[in-house]
């Protein structure tokens, strides 16, 4: 079974704002064994929209429609379904007063084109959007479901979830589809395919295994699908047992949607330990990657972003000399750096980062990509130097991933 995504508005196609509904529909769609066929962007223009859903419908069996239903003028996805579908507008009473309910709350005028949210294809089984005004609107046409919907991300997420997901599985019967997501950290795809291609090339032909490398990590996500659940979760279970022993050295965790930030977070608050950061060439990313976890109060203990050479004299207190004499990316500032955060913040482990992202050397006369990166806690503090390249945002993120590796190993050990 296969799905067509159109996104509609000028604002997606001139990058004013990115598209990230369609990523997580093609997420949810997979979920439940819909292979999306095609992600088309259009203009808010009805001859568009009317070809698009024409080619929509002839390519799958559902279609999804998001954006371009607001009160305005320029919103016309509503009149242009209704144009599709040979149907006409009407006021429908439970969205009417799902409107005024949420004017009333916010204590705003409620204006004539705001009731016009209320407007529906007669023939439309109306989707509550408990988020906001616009409603969603599921259609049927030649065996086909279309299904519009607002364009804010949060009103669309919790429609799909809880409208159009559930009314899909009502209608058709979708394949099991399980995915199984193993985080590997210092391993290039191409060594990690080699290694393993044995087990890969005798993988059950429902079970398909995709690379995911990204800047000193590579995911490998195992999909399997077929109608007989027991089959996919026994033989799924099976593979990854006769993979982790090829693999040991560098898997890190399972993702299942965490990040390995999330995971290491997760260790450290099942070991009751903290930890601080002093980033220099990072600029922040490995604190921002931190705390965009939820709960990571508890066990990330602050930051300094040190990124000139007087922040880390007069913040960390790493003496001139040292700087002077071993410059301000070397191990020795790295180490000082690790150590100094960890006495600020009374943390149990400390992580440091200075280096040369490019393009020019400034402080230090280090190749551009070179970055020291140190670990400290009560076992000691070491630091390791890498050369990432000479791409500005790629040797932040790659030092970012590298960090994580670290600290990673470094509780581990424990």
């Amino acid at each position: 079974m296969q799905a067509e995504i159109i996104t509609i508005g000028d604002e997606i196609l001139i990058g004013q704002i990115v598209d990230t509904n369609s990523a997580f529909l093609g997420k949810e769609f997979n979920k439940i064994g819909v292979s999306v066929y095609q992600i088309t962007s259009v203009q808010d223009d009805k001859a568009h929209i009317l070809k698009a859903l024409k080619e929509a419908e002839e390519n799958a069996d559902i279609i999804i429609i998001t954006g371009g239903l607001g009160p305005t003028k320029d919103d016309i996805t509503k009149h242009t379904i209704c144009e599709y579908f040979n149907d006409t507008l009407i006021e429908d009473k439970a969205v009417l007063n799902n409107v005024e309910q949420i004017f009333s709350k916010y204590n705003a005028p409620l204006l004539a084109v705001n009731r016009h949210q209320a407007l529906v294809p007669s023939g439309a089984k109306v989707l509550m959007n408990k988020y906001g005004t616009a409603p969603g609107m599921w259609l049927e046409k030649n065996g086909k479901v279309f299904v519009s919907l607002p364009g804010v991300p949060y009103e669309m997420k919790a429609l799909i979830k809880d409208e159009v997901i559930p009314s899909l599985r009502s209608k058709f019967q979708f394949p099991y589809i399980k995915h199984k997501t193993l985080l590997t950290y210092g391993i290039g795809e191409s060594a990690l395919a080699d290694r393993i291609e044995a087990w890969e090339d005798n993988l059950p032909s429902f079970i398909k295994l995709a690379y995911l490398p990204n800047l000193g990590k590579v995911r490998l996500r195992l999909s399997a699908k077929a109608m007989d659940k027991n089959i996919v979760e026994t033989e799924m279970e099976q593979q990854i047992q006769l993979l982790l022993p090829q693999i040991e050295d560098v898997f890190v965790g399972f993702e299942d949607d965490l990040s390995l930030e999330a995971i290491i977070g997760k260790q450290l608050t099942d070991l009751g330990k903290t930890i601080s950061i002093a980033e220099s060439c990072t600029g922040g990313q490995i604190a921002k990657a931190i705390t965009a976890n939820a709960g990571a109060s508890k066990y990330f203990k602050g930051s300094v972003v040190s990124y000139a050479t007087e922040s880390k004299v007069d913040i960390l207190k790493i003496s001139e000399k040292e700087i002077e004499n071993h410059s301000v990316v070397s191990k020795e500032v790295a180490e000082a750096m690790a150590k100094q955060v960890r006495v600020l913040f009374k943390s149990d482990y400390g992580i440091s980062t200075t280096g040369n992202a490019g393009p020019s050397k400034g402080d230090s006369d280090a190749e551009v990509g070179t970055v020291w990166i140190a670990i400290t806690s009560d076992e000691g503090v070491r630091a390791e130097v890498f050369n990432f390249g000479n791409h500005r945002e790629k040797v932040i993120m790659r030092a970012t991933n590298k960090a994580f590796e670290m600290l990673q190993k470094e509780i581990l050990k424990k």
